[in-house]
């Protein structure tokens, strides 16, 4: 496992999924419960369907940034073996939240694929569903972490981060509810705030976190790291935004409802802005109605403010400045682990 996991891209992941296996298999025989043939039957199939089948971005960068700290050391089998179960429990953790998510806002598909509460006999099980994924991040911190000295740490810092996601969510949903819609809140402070809390933290800063505790580091010494991965979390759903509703939903494997859904995107904030009162009058009438011409007006509209231009010189200057914030890191290590997620996402299709 240490050998190919210290090699090449393909490697890594191999070995990274050959621990989602082990893990599974833990939590599928975990003494704490007693298990039916049925419970277990259905726990494996709700795991393999929402736990693995994303891009294992956020997962397989524990250990990339891990392996970077490291500086070129080799790593033995059980610091890649902790370093991928930690990149797990925030996989899991993202499934966690999407699984709640999709039943929030009345999704369709997720990764190219019906959401797990659309499924025949699952429905609003998946809630429960969630409430098991969010409980199977400490059962596997408890069995893997517990003698470490950064476990409290770990702790704490899963707490934090999960509260920061669920809020961010929050003001994501009493933005959008029903019968209050109202454009005129959709402001940028306003979106930027969703997006740090929905996203940054734990797309961004958590994989970097807890590399850095497993480097033996104090996280108190790493605020300005935290502050530029949170600026890179806010880009990263900024192109999101964006593929929302220029993405080749092949591609993405999704189709974006953030028109129909009055969700407070970055698009129709940057609309707002640029939009003379007819064009105001477009979107306070098309915006956030399920009718597809209603949806299309939306996007010619966005077309007609050159919104795809706009995003292309934003991420553009986004750029730019993280390069330059990243540059003033002292600790070299740090900015190779910080220059690697941009690189991973930087120009991004999906």
């Amino acid at each position: 496992m240490a050998e190919s996991a210290n090699g090449k891209a393909g490697d890594l992941r191999s070995t990274f999924l050959r621990v989602y296996s082990d893990l599974k298999s833990e939590l599928l025989h975990d003494p704490a419960f007693d298990f039916t043939e049925d419970s277990r039957e259905w726990v494996e199939r709700m795991l393999d369907y929402n736990v693995p089948k994303g891009k294992l971005n956020r997962g397989l960068s524990v250990v990339d940034s891990y392996k970077l700290l490291k500086e070129g050391k080799e790593l033995s089998e059980e610091e890649i073996f902790l370093a991928c179960a930690l990149g797990w429990c925030i996989e899991w953790l993202q499934a966690y939240f999407l699984v709640l998510d999709d039943i929030m806002d009345n999704s369709h598909t997720r990764r190219g694929q019906l959401c797990w509460f659309r499924l025949p006999k699952v429905g609003l099980i998946a809630a429960n569903d969630g409430i098991i994924l969010r409980n199977h991040i400490f059962r596997i911190l408890k069995n893997h972490f517990k003698e470490r000295p950064y476990y409290v740490e770990l702790m704490d810092l899963f707490n934090e981060v999960e509260f920061q996601t669920a809020s961010g969510q929050m003001l994501d949903l009493i933005t959008t509810i029903e019968g209050e819609k109202d454009l005129a809140k959709y402001k940028l402070p306003v979106h930027r705030r969703i997006v740090e809390y929905k996203t940054a933290y734990y797309s961004f800063y958590l994989p970097v976190a807890c590399a850095l505790l497993m480097s033996g580091e104090n996280l108190d010494n790493f605020v300005a790291v935290k502050d530029i991965l949170v600026q890179m979390g806010i880009y990263f759903q900024v192109q999101d935004d964006y593929l929302d509703c220029f993405g080749d939903p092949d591609v993405i494997g999704k189709i974006g409802t953030d028109i129909e859904d009055f969700k407070c995107s970055w698009l129709v904030v940057q609309a707002l802005e640029r939009a003379d009162e007819n064009q105001k009058k477009i979107l306070n009438e098309n915006y956030g109605k399920l009718d597809a011409d209603c949806v299309s007006k939306v996007k010619a509209l966005y077309k007609d403010l050159n919104l795809e231009a706009a995003f292309f010189e934003y991420e553009s200057k986004s750029y730019e400045q993280l390069i330059s914030a990243i540059e003033a890191q002292p600790s070299v290590a740090v900015q190779e682990v910080l220059k690697s997620f941009l690189g991973k996402i930087y120009k991004r299709k999906k």
